[in-house]
Order: structure tokens, then sequence, then C-alpha cells
């Protein structure tokens, strides 16, 4: 299954949350795009609510299904809860922490740089979106990509970095610190009913 690229504002409004991370999409309109969103009053079946909890964790980070699969039975192989493992793990991407630290506007973005090879960890260059971050190693860009319009644009915005992560603004480097408590994680999103989808 590919990874979603049309329009986030859209898909957004069904699922009742903000992928871009800006809030953006739901200050004009909070309700499900099309003709009847604001009047839409179906009630989701238990199955309908997992699979749109699985939706909305799945665009928000960007995966395609077999990614986001992979990951979950990944977290299932830790000690610990199912689905704070899972979460953790989403939240250990490269692509993810690169936008965490403010160098990308979004994770779309993020994920354009990895790609482009643009960033490095611990001073080499990776390409991997999904590459799994560890604690203790460090995030930057290459000494060419340092003045993208982009980073410069997203630094100028971006004014909150989590405490798991250290940025030096002078290097434009940070340091994934030690890994994220579920509370600092995406507090509209209920992992359970993602582990009970996939449990079915």
């Amino acid at each position: 299954m590919a990874r979603y690229t049309g329009p986030v504002w859209k898909k957004s409004r069904r699922l009742g949350i903000s992928l871009t991370g800006t809030g953006k999409e739901l200050d004009k309109r909070p309700y499900a795009p099309g003709q009847h969103g604001a009047n839409q009053r179906r009630k989701l079946s238990e199955y309908g609510l997992q699979l749109q909890e699985k939706q909305k964790l799945r665009f928000m980070y960007g995966l395609n299904e077999r990614q986001f699969r992979t990951l979950f039975n990944k977290a299932g192989k830790m000690k610990g809860v199912h689905g704070e493992n899972f979460m953790v793990l989403l939240e250990t991407r490269l692509d993810n922490l690169v936008y965490r630290l403010g160098l990308a506007r979004t994770r779309r973005q993020a994920r354009q740089l990895v790609n482009h090879g643009h960033v490095t960890v611990d001073g080499s260059r990776v390409d991997i979106p999904s590459f799994l971050v560890k604690p203790g190693q460090t995030i930057g860009l290459r000494e060419k990509s340092r003045n993208l319009d982009i980073v410069k644009e997203a630094i100028e915005v971006n004014n909150f970095v989590p405490e798991y992560l250290t940025f030096d603004a002078d290097k434009l480097e940070g340091t994934f610190n030690r890994l994220p408590e579920r509370s600092e994680l995406p507090s509209e999103i209920t992992e359970q009913l993602i582990v009970e989808f996939y449990s079915r």
C-alpha cells in the first residue's frame, strides 16, 4: 500500500486531527470535508474506531502500511506495553526527529531532507527516513545543506523542542538524549485501539 500523498488538509479534517502539526486545517472548518461534513452524525463501529485511530497515526507520521505494520510488530517484541513501545519507536525515526528539532516544518519536509542526503547522524550521512535513532546520537545537517531555504524558514518559526532532545541553534544539530515518555507523545492518539485493530 503506497504512502498517502494527497491533500493533507482534507485528510486532516476527515480524521479530525492536524496532520501537518500546525493545527491550521481544523481552525477554519473543524469537521469532515464534503457537502454534509458539518452534519455527519454517523456513529463509528468498534472496528471503525480502531481503523480510524490507526489511520490517524499512520498519516501523522507519513508511513505506508507495510512500514507501519513492521514497526508495530517490532514494538510487540519489546518489553513493556505494546502500544506505548510502538509510539516511542515511531518517534525515534530519523525523519520525525528532524521535524521535532525544527529543521523542517512538517514531517513530509523532514523526510525529503533525509531522502536527499542532507542529514547526518553522528557526523555520517544517513538518507533513510526510517532509520531508528538511538539515545545519545546526534542529528545534524551536512555543511552545504545548512543554507537551504526550507531549513532557514523552519528554524525561524520553530520555538519548541521536546525535552528528550537538545538543539544547538549555532551548529544546527540536536542530540537525542533519551527515549520519550508516553506523556510527551501525541495525546490525541489512543494507541490501545491500534493494538486491538491488529489483534483482530
